[in-house]
């Protein structure tokens, strides 16, 4: 058996009461709503929607579009205008008859009956945070 000295012990004694201390931490259960629109497609919309000082929009909200590698969306028009941002991934983006790539940190925006499709052509999961601006 190996010798265990005192200042190894102490060290263990302080580790193992830190963690009986801790609690675990909980995974976040509420502030958003889940849905599944299209095949490989998550969007996540966060319940907060707070005041506008933009003039034109009363409030912002926001909400991430979680695709999955091969999926895309079906392009309705956009309900509202809105800033999108890639954070993670890089998606294909048809948008009023042209297309463009969105990869990690592209941000664009998008116009209130703009037509636009996504589609994540590659081999990780990407994600688009959108910022809704409403009238």
């Amino acid at each position: 058996m190996n010798k265990i000295d005192r200042r190894l012990a102490l060290g263990i004694g302080f580790a193992a009461a830190s963690a009986a201390m801790m609690k675990p931490a909980a995974a976040q259960s509420a502030g958003y709503k889940d849905t599944t629109p299209w095949p490989g497609v998550v969007v996540r919309a966060y319940d907060a929607e707070t005041p506008s000082l933009i003039p034109g929009f009363k409030t912002v909200s926001m909400r991430d579009v979680i695709m999955q590698p091969g999926s895309k969306t079906m392009g309705p028009p956009m309900m509202n205008a809105m800033i999108c941002h890639i954070p993670e991934g890089e998606l294909r983006i048809e948008q009023d008859g042209k297309t463009f790539t969105a990869k990690k940190n592209f941000v664009w925006t998008c116009n209130k009956d703009t037509k636009e499709q996504a589609h994540n052509d590659g081999n990780a999961v990407a994600i688009m945070r959108i910022t809704d601006l409403k009238a």
